[in-house]
């Protein structure tokens, strides 16, 4: 009888060893998955703090770099404007995390409400926090409008696979609004829509006339070395002389720090000039793209980040189709 005690009194205190021991297990574990979730929420924090920009503008500066998981995709520039009627938002970054975090920092920061949002052009850095402002109009050009349509989710799922768990559940959102070139007023605020092209196939640029800030979009690079994916280059050199000839107090680049002279504007056209002529050169001397891709790029571009990045990106994206029309 003892001896059946013993072992039953052994066999619960087993039991309740075990019990505990799956307890502190568990808790263990449940304290180790939220440490993990605090620490990816940090983790996932764009950290955006917008910088000033003549009278009631703000501008959040992107990385200068490539798309990359350390970055998240926040290589473009994206701005608002404040106006006595809202606020003005002007491209919403590259996921709908960045949207969600842009529109809660523009919120709490002007206690105002959200009245318009504008999308320069196509590429995924640009719109893709569209998702965010669901509930605002959202306004493009038309060819943009159809573009974003038809390609944004193929480019948000190429943006997934750089940038990683930054992009959850992001879905591309294209505009709900088309405008045409011209003078528009919001909030008391003298908006003029430019169409142009050359970067893409239609880029929309912004200025307004209230405060004298150009939101160029991608026609202008600064400090960084402009991407050609999608480019005309003869276009887009076309499209930088008409906003040379703007009366603009502070120039908004796609990519790169604010300026307020025409620093951005010469470095973009000289590099492009450079490059178009480069490319034709090589295929007036025969060369294939391999050969092409080796060629030196001048120290005088030197102040331009991840240059050699680009031009080799750039004669990849450029010169099958120069060749192609170089021999028909």
């Amino acid at each position: 009888m003892n001896s059946s005690n013993n072992v039953s009194s052994f066999a619960q205190r087993h039991a309740d060893y075990i019990s505990r021991l799956l307890i502190a297990s568990l808790l263990t574990l449940m304290l180790v998955s939220i440490n993990m979730t605090v620490s990816y929420a940090s983790e996932l924090d764009y950290k955006l703090v917008a910088e000033p920009v003549g009278k009631g503008t703000y501008v959040f500066i992107g990385s200068t770099k490539y798309f990359s998981r350390k970055n998240g995709g926040n290589i473009a520039n994206a701005a608002y404007i404040v106006t006595n009627g809202g606020v003005i938002v002007i491209d919403t970054g590259s996921s709908y995390l960045y949207g969600k975090q842009m529109r809660e920092y523009i919120e709490s920061t002007t206690g105002l409400s959200i009245i318009k949002v504008f999308n320069t052009h196509h590429h995924p850095d640009h719109f893709l926090g569209n998702q965010a402002f669901k509930d605002v109009s959202i306004a493009s050009l038309q060819e943009i409008v159809n573009t974003i349509t038809t390609q944004g989710e193929a480019l948000n799922n190429n943006l997934y696979l750089l940038v990683g768990d930054w992009m959850k559940e992001t879905e591309a959102y294209p505009p709900t609004e088309v405008v045409t070139p011209g003078i528009i007023t919001i909030g008391g605020h003298k908006i003029e829509i430019i169409a142009l092209d050359g970067h893409t196939d239609s880029d929309m640029t912004i200025y307004d006339h209230t405060t004298g800030v150009l939101f160029a979009g991608d026609l202008i690079f600064h400090n960084r070395t402009p991407a050609v994916a999608n480019a005309n280059i003869k276009n887009w050199l076309e499209s930088i002389s008409k906003l040379q000839k703007l009366d603009y107090k502070y120039l908004v680049a796609g990519h790169g720090p604010v300026t307020t002279d025409e620093r951005a504007i010469i470095q973009t056209r000289e590099y492009l000039s450079w490059l178009h002529d480069t490319l034709q050169s090589a295929l007036d001397s025969g060369l294939d793209v391999s050969e092409a891709i080796q060629l030196t790029v001048p120290d005088r571009f030197k102040e331009l980040d991840i240059l050699h990045e680009e031009y080799k990106r750039g004669v990849l994206q450029l010169y099958p189709g120069m060749e192609q029309a170089y021999f028909e």
